[in-house]
């Protein structure tokens, strides 16, 4: 992956996070339809923050992205951004979700830059997580 640079007034930067987060209890939920939505809020919300994704992977029990953010967002505001936009979307579509759990997601979140590994790696992390074992078939995951 080469090095693509964002200016603003004050800098240069290129800043990634790989962020993790599970939902409540760690429940295989984002199966079928929820993954597929959950996929579509995340790219939604990356868009109107002006983030670049640069890999995504929503596994049944716990999702993976790998993101661009401007230097004024935190690991946490960005991990927050997500996890609350996604839960409140989700739950109003998605009935099941409020009544097998008291809230979507788990309070917490794995966040880490992109400069202790090479973004490459993380990138490949992200992409082989169907092929670790004990992980059903990517296609199967409804």
């Amino acid at each position: 992956m080469t090095r693509k640079v964002r200016r603003f007034s004050g800098g240069v930067y290129d800043l990634g996070l790989h962020v993790v987060w599970c939902p409540k209890y760690r429940r295989p939920v984002l199966g079928g339809r929820v993954a597929e939505r959950l996929d579509e809020l995340i790219r939604q919300k990356a868009d109107e923050r002006g983030w670049e994704i640069i890999d995504l992977e929503v596994m049944p029990d716990h999702v993976h992205l790998f993101v661009k953010h401007d230097p004024k967002s935190s690991a946490s505001y960005v991990a927050n951004q997500f996890k609350g936009f996604t839960s409140g979307v989700l739950r109003a579509e998605f009935p099941h979700l409020k009544s097998r759990m008291p809230t979507l997601w788990s309070s917490s979140y794995f966040a880490a830059s992109v400069g202790a590994v090479s973004a490459a790696t993380v990138e490949n992390y992200i992409n082989t997580q169907w092929e670790r074992p004990g992980k059903k078939d990517k296609e199967a995951r409804g």
